[in-house]
């Protein structure tokens, strides 16, 4: 952050430095007016850094949303397959197994994803998946089916953890905290430009610029509200997880 900082308090030095140079040489003119060629490259320039900065992070949680999204469509999927994969153990393992698969779903989809709002992941959800895991581990199987069974419930299971580590990673996954500061103090620059410049707008002049500051401010505030995957306008829900949880009662229950 200081070289942010210092690299900002540079800048500004070449800019005093390179006023008095030119106040010295011949044929430069005074430009303290509005809409003089000073004000009119910085309103340009300032404009265009506000929608660079406003399109990255417009960009980067939509992108980071659809991905977590496909992930927890993934984990539900694995989830399916571990649970029809149990379905080929002994019974009294299969029935065991089938129904921690269906407490988990309950949980990823309850109190889980609320606590995925704030960042995190519940411990319980850790625990119950490598409780199950070990529970697999220790099925005796008598039969070479049984054995591929277990086989595959155990994989289908690593890709469980594997999609929810990739989940706990989504839920901290925030834009850079520069560029959402970025983004809101070049819109609020570029909302006072004029009236840092010397305008005084006036009449229907009022008009657009209220208008855009309307809009610069929805825009900020998007990109605030967008920033967490699992909140706000992008949020992404447990639908993936409340579809598994039905198909998984419906074919426990024989349908």
């Amino acid at each position: 952050m200081i070289v942010y900082f210092a690299a900002a308090a540079c800048a500004v030095g070449v800019v005093i430095v390179a006023s008095r140079l030119v106040r010295r040489a011949r044929g430069s003119v005074d430009d303290a007016g509005p809409d003089g060629p000073t004000s009119s490259h910085t309103g340009g320039m300032l404009s265009a850094l506000f929608l660079l900065a406003f399109a990255i992070a417009i960009v980067v949680p939509w992108t980071t949303s659809d991905s977590a999204r496909s992930n927890t469509y993934t984990e539900s999927q694995a989830v399916a397959e571990a649970y029809w994969a149990a379905e080929r153990l002994p019974a009294a393992d299969s029935r065991r197994v089938q129904d921690q698969l269906i407490a988990y779903v309950e949980l990823v989809r309850g109190p889980e994803w609320r606590l995925m709002r704030n960042g995190r992941l519940s411990a319980r959800g850790w625990a119950d998946l490598d409780r199950l895991r070990r529970e697999v581990i220790a099925v005796q199987a008598g039969t070479d089916e049984a054995k591929d069974a277990r086989s595959a419930v155990l994989d289908h299971l690593g890709e469980v953890s594997a999609a929810r580590r990739q989940r706990a990673m989504d839920a901290r996954t925030t834009p850079p905290a520069g560029l959402l500061g970025v983004t809101l103090v070049t819109g609020l620059v570029v909302l006072l430009l004029p009236f840092l410049a010397g305008a005084r707008p006036r009449g229907m002049a009022l008009v657009p610029l209220s208008l855009m500051a309307a809009l610069l401010a929805a825009g900020a505030y998007l990109t605030v509200d967008i920033s967490h995957v699992f909140a706000g306008a992008l949020a992404v829900g447990p639908e993936a997880f409340t579809g598994l949880h039905d198909d998984l009662q419906r074919i426990a229950g024989g349908g």
